[in-house]
């Protein structure tokens, strides 16, 4: 298997109004047979029907429990970040979260790898993170670079 992630799939209570939240972030995306696609850099986030997204993986009725959210049933062990190049574009982004209808899950703040993020969850309760991280070089189309994790890092 190549070490790659080409989709992240969010199951979502309902694709308009989780449609409607991205949009509202500035996003663009692409609705075919109730599946929203968006571009995102070299990959896709698509949202989908929660209850489409547990069947469609062999996991129907498990998707029980409340959460922040409607219908989220509890925090479901996944975050995605979304990495940007300075603390005040941490700060703008979840500025602009908050205005589209999300809730700050963790204020900004430093990091203890010598960044700033902050996190908010978005309305069916998927946690995103807002990251600066001098270590992660970002491409001028925001892609992130990893670093040698095994040299040492050079000094900031």
């Amino acid at each position: 298997m190549e070490q790659r992630i080409s989709l992240i799939t969010l199951g979502v209570a309902d694709v308009a109004q989780a449609r409607t939240f991205y949009q509202r972030l500035g996003w663009r995306g692409q609705e075919v047979e109730e599946t929203v696609f968006f571009q995102a850099g070299g990959m896709a986030l698509v949202l989908w029907g929660r209850d489409k997204v547990a069947a469609d993986a062999g996991l129907s009725g498990t998707c029980t429990g409340t959460g922040a959210g409607t219908g989220t049933g509890g925090f479901g062990g996944v975050t995605l970040a979304h990495n940007v190049r300075s603390r005040e574009e941490v700060d703008r982004v979840l500025a602009e979260a908050v205005a589209a209808g999300a809730e700050i899950t963790q204020p900004a703040r430093e990091t203890f790898y010598g960044g700033y993020a902050g996190f908010f969850a978005d309305p069916d309760g998927h946690v995103w993170e807002i990251a600066h991280n001098p270590g992660f070089a970002l491409d001028d189309g925001g892609a992130i670079t990893l670093p040698d994790f095994g040299r040492p890092s050079p000094p900031v």
